[in-house]
Formats: structure tokens, C-alpha cells, sequence
């Protein structure tokens, strides 16, 4: 049998033709199913934007994953301007043990209670907006938070009513994170009391926070965080209050250690009411000691 070589070369000329239109066009369809992916897939969200829930007095707007447990001893000593006989401060100490829990990814709640003006605190905290790559420059964190003095009223002498006890406090927590060692954060406050402090003081207390975490190694982060109160609604004998201090993060723990003018560890104590002049040497030293446990296994639904 004879081969005609124009019928071979005709031959060969079509395959070559229909696989190359077979790898076009497969290659169309795998670029238009790849779109397609993308647009259904979860944006590209930011993580770790603080190392934990706590810039330093205050929250930052990470929230607990679903069904952990995070609990935190605070732990504030006196003034270091207290001088030798107080050693420094050492003498005198105002402990908070509190717990915080994941509801889900977004929702956490948490309580706890000082030894600071015998406070009992709880606190609702929900994540609006998330930080996504080409979707969303911020991450936004509604908080809501209780207070309770249960210690002596003021003045016994007078009628007094549970309600003058409470304390509420709301937040907006606003935050970028510009880059792997540089996150920013807002926190417009009110604080208000039930009962005013004195006839001179308004029930509301308007302040404006602003913090931030630069990361120092893999395992270590400088914070800063301040809040300005407006000065017409500050309580009188009060200034602003300010803190500076280090993240360590060593496992399962995170141990925060800081310096700040504020003796309180609540939103009403240290936001409205920081007596302590850094100028002067009124500073605290403290620490908060966080450790984390997952209750729920996140690969059950």
C-alpha cells in the first residue's frame, strides 16, 4: 500500500490545527472558570492586626474566635514617684481578673472584676467591617461595655439608688494595618455616668482615643495609646490619660507589660477619670497576663 503525501501532510496540518484551537480554547475556559473563582471566593481579609483584644488599657478591635476562652489577670502597682518607702510603687497593687469569650468569629463578650474601686465590668464587642486587600482600607469594632461600683456609696447619709452604681460606655474602634510592623488605630468614646460626680459635671464624657503597634521581632510589639477628652466635658481634678508598653507572645500566652497614668482598668476609670501627671512621676507600672483556650473545635460546625 502506497502513501500519498499530500493526503499525509493534509492530515497532519489538522491536528496540528485542532489541538492548537483545543489548547486556545481550553486554555479560555480554565482563565474565564479562574475569574469566576475569584469573584465567588472570600475577599482576601487582614489578620493580626494587634497581637490580642487589648491595645493596653483599652480594646483593639480583634475579636475571640468562635468558642474560645481568653482569660486575663491585669495587675497595676502605685506611683514610681511613690519614693523607697513604697518601693517605687511595689507596696501598693489593684489586681482586674476578667474572662472573654468567642461567640463567633465576629461576636465576643467578656467580664470582670477590680479590686480598683470594687468594679464589676461586662462588655459586648462586635466586628462591623473587616480589612480586606482591594476591598476595604479599614476594620471597624462596635463595643458596649458595663460598669458597676460595688463598693461604699460616696455619701451614706443620703438617699441612694442602685442605679447610681452604673456606668456605660460605648465605642467605635476604626484600625488599619499599614504593613507587617505598622497597625493604627481611632477610638471615639462616650462615657456616661447615671449619677454626675458633682453638680458641676455633665452625665456624658466625650473623648477620643488613638493607638497604635509597631512590631518589633516576630514575637515582641511596642503599643502606644492616649485619649483626649473634650475639655468641656472633663470631671474637674482630671487630665488625659496615656500609656506606653510591650506585647510578648509566647504560645499560648501573651504578656503585656506597660507604663501609664491611669490607676483604673475599665473605660470609666481610666478614659474620664486619670488623676496621674506624667510629668510629675505619676506613673504606674503594670502587666496582664492572657491565656487563651480553645473549648470548641473550630472544624465542627
Amino acid at each position: 500500500m502506497s502513501l500519498n503525501p499530500n493526503k499525509f501532510i493534509r492530515s497532519i496540518s489538522f491536528f496540528i490545527c485542532a489541538a492548537a484551537f483545543n489548547q486556545s480554547f481550553g486554555q479560555d475556559l480554565l482563565n474565564m472558570l479562574d475569574e469566576e473563582s475569584k469573584k465567588n471566593s472570600d475577599p482576601d481579609y487582614t489578620t493580626a492586626t494587634f497581637k490580642t483584644t487589648r491595645l493596653i488599657n483599652g480594646h483593639s478591635i480583634e475579636t475571640l474566635g468562635a468558642g474560645v476562652l481568653d482569660v486575663r489577670i491585669s495587675h497595676r502597682f502605685g506611683y514610681i514617684n511613690s519614693g523607697p518607702n513604697e518601693l517605687y510603687g511595689l507596696d501598693q497593687a489593684w489586681t482586674r481578673i476578667g474572662a472573654d469569650y468567642g461567640i463567633s468569629k465576629r461576636l465576643m463578650i467578656g467580664a470582670g472584676r477590680s479590686s480598683y474601686q470594687k468594679q464589676v465590668d461586662a462588655f459586648a464587642k462586635f466586628k462591623v467591617l473587616r480589612q480586606a486587600k482591594e476591598k476595604m482600607p479599614i476594620t471597624v469594632t462596635a463595643l458596649a461595655s458595663m460598669m458597676i461600683k460595688t463598693g461604699p456609696y460616696a455619701d451614706p447619709t443620703r438617699v441612694n439608688y442602685f442605679s447610681s452604681r452604673l456606668y456605660y460606655s460605648g465605642q467605635l474602634l476604626i484600625a488599619r494595618k499599614f504593613s507587617e510592623g505598622l497597625s493604627m488605630q481611632l477610638m471615639p468614646t462616650i462615657v456616661h455616668y447615671n449619677l454626675a460626680e458633682s453638680p458641676n459635671d455633665h452625665n456624658d464624657v466625650f473623648a477620643l482615643g488613638v493607638g497604635g503597634r509597631i512590631k518589633l521581632s516576630k514575637r515582641i510589639s511596642l503599643n502606644a495609646e492616649y485619649y483626649y477628652q473634650l475639655p468641656s466635658y472633663m470631671l474637674n481634678g482630671t487630665v488625659n490619660s496615656l500609656a506606653i508598653g510591650f506585647d510578648i507572645e509566647t504560645g499560648g500566652h501573651v504578656f503585656q507589660f506597660h507604663f501609664t497614668n491611669s490607676t483604673g482598668m475599665t473605660e470609666r476609670t481610666f478614659i474620664s477619670e486619670t488623676t496621674g501627671d506624667w510629668l510629675k512621676g505619676d506613673i504606674h507600672f503594670g502587666f496582664c497576663i492572657s491565656r487563651v483556650f480553645t473549648l470548641k473545635d473550630p472544624r465542627k460546625k
